[in-house]
C-alpha cells in the first residue's frame, strides 16, 4: 500500500524554518540567559513595601522589572517556539517548561507593584509625574490601574495569584502535550486505497483534498482521535474552566465573561451584540450550505465537504508567489510596510512553513520585545495557505510596528485589536487578487478561500463562543459537567448553524470543542468575529481613499496598549461597541455567497 509520509523535523530544509538563532545563537546561550535572570528576582523583591518612598524608588523598581521581564519573555519565546515545531523533542519541551516557570517567578516577584501603586493613589502618582519627567510614559498605565482598582487585590493575594499561574496553566499544557504529541490518528485513505499520514500539520491539507474519501476519512479519523480521549479531554477542559472561574471570584467579577473582557476595557455588550447578530444571520449560512451541496452534486453535505475544492486542479500558490501577492495587496500601506514584510518572509526567516512530524496544529504569530516576529504555519502551496500567511503577517506587522514605536510598558496589545490587524491583511490581499487574477478558476478559488475564512471566523468561532459561555456559566453555577454533556451541547449549537443540509454526525461534530486550544484562553474566540468585522470596515475606508484612512490605520498598528482598545479603534475609524460593523460584515458575506451562487447557476462550477 502506497503511503504519503510527513518528514522528521531534522529532514526539513533550513529555509523553511524560522531563525530562532536571532534570539539566542545556541541552547547554551539560552541557558546562560536563564541564569542571568535568576539574580534579578531578589533585586526586584527587595522593593516590596518601598514604592511609596518616592518617584526615584519607583523608577528604579520599574527599571529592574522591565529588564527582567524583557529577558524572561525572550527566554520563554525561544523555548516555546522550539517545542512548537517538534512536540516529540523532549529537550525542547523541557526548555519550554523552564521558560514558563521562570516567567511565573518574575511575575510573582513583581506582583506587589500594582497593589502598592493603588495604595499610593492616582493623585499622588499624578503629582510625581509632574515632578519627574521619567514617569511621564506611565501616565496611561496608572490610569488603567485606577480603572481596575476594584479588582486589584492586596499584595499578598496578588503574589499568590501570580505564583499560582504555573499551576493553573497545567490544563493547557496537558492539552497541548496530549493533542500534539500523544494523540494518534489513523491515516486518511484515498479512493484508490493509498494512505496519507494524518497529523496536526497535515489535517488542513487533507480536509481540502480533491478526493472525497481522503476528506471523509481524514475528518472522521481526526474526530475519532479526540473522541477516544474524550473523558480525559473533558477533565482537562473542566480544569481550564475552573481556572477562569477561580480568577473571576478572586478578582471580584460577576462572571467569567466580565473577568475576561473588563481587564481589556471591553464591555460585555460587545460579546452579546455579536452573538445576537450571528444568530440572526444564520440563514446566510444555510443558503451557502445549499449552494455548496448543489455545486458538489451531492444529496447531503458532510462537514468534510465544507472545504472540498470546487475544481479538480485548485490553483497552486508556491510560498514565494504568496509573498509577492501579499506584498502587492498591502501596497496601499506604503513601501516601508511592504519592504519590512518581504524582508521578514524572504531574508530574515520570520516564517516556519515546514510540514513535519510533531509540529503543533494551526498557525500563530509570536515574538517578544527585542525579537523579530515569528510565524508558524504548515504551508501547503494553495490559496488557503496564502490567506493564513497573510493573516499571521498581519499579527506580525502589528507586533513589529508596536514594538518599534512604543516603550516596553505599551509594547503588547489585546487580542481584541490583534484580530483586526490580521483580518485586515486577509481582506486587503483578497480584494487585490479578486481585481487582478481574472481567471475564472482562480476567482472561484478566491471565493472558496473567502468562505473558508468566514467559515472559521464567522461560523466556527461564534458557535464555540456560545458553547464557551454556556460551559463557563455551568461551572459558575456548579452544574454537573462531563464529556457527553459538553459534546452533545456543542453538537446542538452547530446543528443550528448547519441546518438541514448537513449530515448530522453528532459525536464527531460535537467533539469540535476539544479540537481548539483557544478553549483554554478564556473568551478568546469571539474576538475573531469582532476582528473580521472591524477589519472589513477599515479596508473599505482604505480602498475608498477616505482621507487619512491609511495614516490612521498605521497609527493604530503603532499604538500597542498606549490607548484603550476601543478608543484606538475609534481613532482608526470604527466603533465596535455597536452591532453595525458586524452587520456590515454579514452583508459582505452575503454578497460573496451571492457571487458564488451566480457562478454555480451559470455552470462554471
Amino acid at each position: 500500500m502506497n503511503r504519503t509520509k510527513l518528514p522528521n523535523r531534522t529532514d526539513v530544509p533550513i529555509e523553511e524554518t524560522w531563525d530562532l538563532e536571532s534570539i539566542f545563537p545556541s541552547v547554551e546561550a539560552w541557558q546562560s540567559a536563564l541564569k542571568e535572570v535568576e539574580p534579578q528576582i531578589p533585586k526586584l523583591s527587595a522593593f516590596e513595601g518601598k514604592l511609596a518612598e518616592g518617584p526615584d524608588t519607583l523608577i528604579d523598581c520599574l527599571k529592574i522589572f522591565r529588564k527582567a521581564f524583557i529577558q524572561v519573555m525572550q527566554i520563554m519565546v525561544y523555548a516555546i517556539l522550539g517545542s512548537a515545531v517538534d512536540t516529540n523533542d523532549q529537550d525542547s519541551m523541557a526548555r519550554a517548561g523552564q521558560g514558563q516557570g521562570l516567567a511565573y517567578k518574575v511575575h510573582a516577584a513583581g506582583s506587589f507593584i500594582d497593589p502598592e501603586l493603588m495604595q499610593i493613589g492616582i493623585e499622588t502618582l499624578s503629582e510625581w509625574i509632574k515632578k519627574e519627567p521619567r514617569l511621564a510614559i506611565y501616565k496611561h498605565y496608572f490610569d488603567e490601574l485606577e480603572r481596575q482598582k476594584a479588582h486589584i487585590r492586596s499584595k499578598e493575594v496578588e503574589q499568590v495569584l501570580a505564583l499560582s499561574g504555573e499551576a493553573l496553566g497545567i490544563p493547557y499544557r496537558i492539552y497541548t502535550t496530549l493533542t500534539n504529541a500523544e494523540l494518534n490518528f489513523k491515516p486518511a485513505v484515498d479512493s484508490s486505497g493509498k494512505t496519507h499520514d494524518l497529523g496536526q500539520s497535515s489535517i488542513s491539507s487533507l480536509i481540502t483534498h480533491v478526493d472525497r474519501e481522503v476528506r471523509r476519512t481524514a475528518w472522521e479519523n481526526y474526530a475519532d482521535g479526540y473522541l477516544e480521549y474524550k473523558n480525559s479531554l473533558a477533565t482537562i477542559q473542566l480544569g481550564g474552566l475552573q481556572k477562569d472561574v477561580l480568577t473571576m471570584h478572586a478578582r471580584g467579577y460577576s462572571s467569567s465573561l466580565e473577568a475576561a473582557l473588563e481587564p481589556n476595557f471591553i464591555p460585555t455588550e460587545v460579546f452579546y451584540n455579536l452573538i445576537e447578530v450571528f444568530k440572526k444571520n444564520l440563514p446566510t449560512w444555510h443558503k451557502y450550505w445549499s449552494i455548496r451541496r448543489k455545486a458538489l452534486g451531492l444529496e447531503k453535505l458532510g462537514v468534510y465537504d465544507i472545504k472540498a475544492p470546487l475544481m479538480k486542479q485548485p490553483p497552486v500558490v508556491p510560498f514565494e508567489q504568496a509573498v509577492d501577492w501579499i506584498s502587492e495587496g498591502m501596497a496601499p500601506l506604503g513601501e516601508e510596510y511592504v519592504n519590512t514584510l518581504r524582508r521578514g518572509c524572504l531574508e530574515d526567516r520570520w516564517i516556519d512553513r515546514a510540514r513535519n512530524k510533531g509540529k503543533r496544529q494551526g498557525a500563530f504569530s509570536s515574538g517578544a520585545y527585542g525579537t523579530n516576529p515569528f510565524v508558524l504555519i504548515s504551508y501547503a502551496d494553495d490559496i488557503f495557505s496564502l490567506s493564513t500567511l497573510a493573516h499571521e503577517l498581519g499579527h506580525s506587522m502589528h507586533s513589529y510596528l508596536t514594538r518599534k514605536n512604543q516603550p516596553f510598558i505599551y509594547s503588547h496589545y489585546s487580542i481584541f485589536v490583534a484580530e483586526v490587524a490580521s483580518n485586515f491583511n486577509q481582506a486587503m490581499v483578497r480584494d487585490y487578487l479578486l481585481r487582478t487574477q481574472t481567471d475564472p478558476a482562480f476567482q472561484l478559488g478566491l471565493i472558496e478561500e473567502a468562505m473558508s475564512n468566514f467559515h472559521r471566523y464567522f461560523f466556527i468561532m461564534p458557535t464555540l463562543a456560545r458553547w464557551e459561555l454556556e460551559m463557563h456559566e455551568g461551572v459558575e453555577k456548579g452544574a454537573p459537567m462531563n464529556a457527553d454533556f459538553m459534546t452533545k451541547r456543542c453538537a446542538e449549537l452547530f446543528k443550528e448553524g448547519y441546518g438541514d443540509e448537513m449530515v448530522y454526525d453528532e459525536d464527531r461534530i460535537g467533539i469540535t470543542w476539544a479540537q481548539f486550544s483557544h478553549m483554554y484562553m478564556n473568551f478568546y474566540v469571539y474576538q475573531y468575529a469582532t476582528g473580521i468585522s472591524g477589519a472589513h470596515a477599515l479596508v473599505n475606508s482604505v480602498l475608498a481613499g477616505t482621507p487619512d484612512a491609511v495614516e490612521n490605520y498605521l497609527e493604530f498598528l503603532k499604538t500597542g496598549s498606549a490607548m484603550y482598545p476601543l478608543d484606538a479603534l475609534k481613532k482608526a475609524g470604527i466603533d465596535l461597541t455597536q452591532p453595525e460593523p458586524v452587520e456590515k460584515a454579514f452583508t459582505y458575506l452575503a454578497d460573496i455567497v451571492n457571487r458564488f451562487e451566480k457562478l454555480v447557476d451559470k455552470g462554471l462550477v
